[in-house]
């Protein structure tokens, strides 16, 4: 018959501790044997109260907690050459749910060095990494569900763009073709940054990638002569949440489509700049040319739709707008400035 180990009178108030507890906790002798267990480690996992102490801790139950590895590990803490922080096993019982246990144990210094103990906490994580996996499964179906839509949003507004651009063929009127091509070109913008969204991880954009094949898919429709006209990307390693970059791509689209339509009137060759710098939350987008420069005088242009679309994004993203003369060409300038934002206490439109 087993023996209950005995208990140093320095103990004492420890046993009292561990028998109350709320949490499973197990008292254990040196050789592993159970000094005292509390009533919550007895009602967890449905082993009766009597028969605990005097056991060895591979003795409990149906012999489930005969583990060696554990058992290996909690000698080494009686030794002092190990201690056992957040270690994880399971807990297999026959007919029994596998519960999944985070066990840490302690050396207990109560001043006699003949008699050593070990206090093993035990906390059931079962649900809890049941729950974890059940979000994880949610949040990759949501993910998936999303490329989907994003795959099918972007489809359909390519389908638009195509149907807008017979309208503009069928129409006399040239200003109501400019305004139909112009239509075709936003759509398309927002298309391209749907198939950038679709294959990007985590709801972050990165920027080269997209502004790249942004201005790629303008060219291609825009642009009849490559040889004269080209568009060029210089973006660092930024990338922004999605929502951000839907504004910074309409913007883009929007003063590349007028450099376009307004900067080489002459037939010149030239080139279109987009240029990206971000330093923490402070940012710097710029798109220049080197085509005729800004109209003056009674030939300056009228404010259109595309320079309030660029101005209430600009706001929206809680940036400032620059125009200047590149001398030759035309510089717009867009930064955002963090400090500034929070002195001006300005909140972005919902």
């Amino acid at each position: 018959m087993s023996q209950i180990p005995k208990v140093h009178f320095e103990a004492a108030s420890t046993l009292a501790v561990v028998i109350s507890s709320n949490e499973p906790l197990l008292f254990l002798s040196a050789d592993l044997r159970i000094i005292a267990a509390s009533a919550s480690f007895c009602r967890a996992f449905e082993i009766a109260p009597a028969s605990v102490a005097g056991k060895r801790l591979g003795e409990l139950g149906h012999g489930e907690w005969a583990m060696p590895r554990l058992e290996s590990l909690l000698t080494a803490t009686v030794n002092g050459s190990a201690s056992i922080d957040a270690y994880e096993i399971d807990l297999k019982r026959p007919d029994l749910k596998t519960r999944q246990l985070i066990i840490n144990a302690r050396k207990l210094d109560d001043g006699d060095l003949e008699h050593i103990r070990l206090l093993v906490a035990i906390t059931d994580v079962t649900d809890m990494r049941a729950e974890a996996r059940l979000k994880d499964d949610l949040v990759r179906d949501k993910a998936i569900l999303l490329q989907e839509v994003q795959h099918r949003v972007a489809n359909s507004l390519q389908i638009i763009a195509s149907v807008l651009m017979q309208s503009a063929r069928r129409v006399q009127s040239e200003e109501v073709r400019g305004h139909l091509h112009d239509a075709r070109q936003r759509i398309m913008s927002i298309a391209a940054l749907q198939r950038q969204l679709s294959t990007s991880a985590g709801g972050n954009v990165e920027l080269r990638a997209y502004f790249t094949q942004l201005c790629q898919s303008l060219g291609a429709s825009m642009i009849a002569d490559p040889e004269r006209l080209s568009i060029q990307v210089k973006v660092d390693d930024s990338s922004v949440l999605a929502d951000v970059s839907i504004s910074l791509g309409l913007i883009v689209t929007e003063l590349v489509i007028n450099a376009l339509k307004h900067a080489f009137t002459d037939d010149r060759n030239g080139t279109i700049e987009i240029d990206y710098r971000s330093s923490g939350k402070d940012w710097t987008l710029s798109i220049s040319d080197n085509g005729i420069g800004m109209p003056v005088g009674n030939d300056t242009p009228k404010a259109g739709l595309g320079t309030g679309i660029v101005e209430a994004l600009v706001k929206n993203l809680e940036g400032e707008i620059e125009l200047s003369d590149a001398d030759p060409g035309t510089v717009v300038t867009i930064r955002h400035n963090e400090a500034s934002s929070l002195r001006t206490g300005f909140s972005p439109a919902a």
